[in-house]
């Protein structure tokens, strides 16, 4: 798994290269970060990537010419051992990036991650390079880095062998293995604190029954918050009769 990423602040991703469950894995030699600055792709001495917006208005626009060097110098650095990589860029005109992305990623070779700065990016290089559009949510940031950073650690603990236990990513919230409601709620020791006790059916060492309290969790508590989720599911064939059961005996029966 290769991720190029094109940004004028290559700096930034030096977190996610080198700490917690990326950075071991990027160790690890299960994937791969290569920064491309746009800068580096410029004719003139101020190694300009920006300019005025034609029609006025606020801000600078990224230029054309500097993206596309540094795209094409990522592709064939990549070379045809990394197959084709799709280049997807981060703006808020774009698909919502969510756990189904993550995982079809995932299954490929990386991508070109473009992280746009300054009013946005001249179209001409969107029409003509861009593969992909993707953004976190409805909110405006400086840049596409954090976006970039997002998906690289949503995608890469995806990959074999890098979180300790494989089952970690198959229950996530959003995961198949859910059927794509959130996560229950999880406890650890002590066993009360401040008078509050795990519930008794995390305690009783009964498989099955520990099952059906996280999945009723998992339920009413996707229900509470992501009802879309629940049409989603529902949409999908992912709910049982007891899950639909459950569903009506919430509160309002909600959903």
């Amino acid at each position: 798994m290769r991720f190029d990423l094109i940004t004028l602040f290559p700096a930034m991703f030096d977190p996610i290269r080198d700490l917690g469950v990326t950075g071991r894995a990027h160790r690890q030699g299960i994937w791969q970060l290569h920064p491309w600055n746009p800068r580096d792709f410029t004719q003139d001495a101020h190694r300009t990537v920006d300019d005025r917006p034609y029609g006025g208005g606020p801000g600078m626009v990224m230029m054309v010419e500097p993206l596309r060097q540094a795209v094409a110098a990522a592709r064939q650095a990549r070379g045809s051992a990394q197959g084709s990589a799709p280049v997807v860029l981060f703006t808020p005109t774009g698909r919502r990036f969510d756990q189904d992305v993550a995982q079809s990623l995932s299954e490929g070779e990386g991508a070109i991650l473009v992280c746009g700065r300054y009013e946005g990016i001249d179209q001409r290089f969107i029409d003509r390079e861009v593969d992909i559009e993707l953004s976190l949510g409805d909110f405006v940031l400086s840049g596409g880095e954090i976006p970039a950073m997002a998906l690289m650690d949503a995608v890469v603990r995806l990959l074999p062998g890098v979180l300790n236990d494989a089952d970690s990513a198959r229950f996530d919230s959003f995961n198949g293995a859910l059927s794509g409601l959130l996560d229950s709620p999880h406890y650890t020791r002590p066993e009360i604190h401040e008078g509050e006790s795990v519930p008794a059916e995390l305690l009783s060492g009964h498989h099955a029954q520990i099952a059906l309290w996280r999945r009723r969790q998992s339920l009413a508590l996707t229900a509470e918050r992501r009802p879309d989720l629940i049409e989603r599911a529902r949409s999908q064939g992912w709910l049982t009769s007891d899950d639909e059961r459950w569903l009506a005996g919430l509160p309002g029966g909600r959903c």
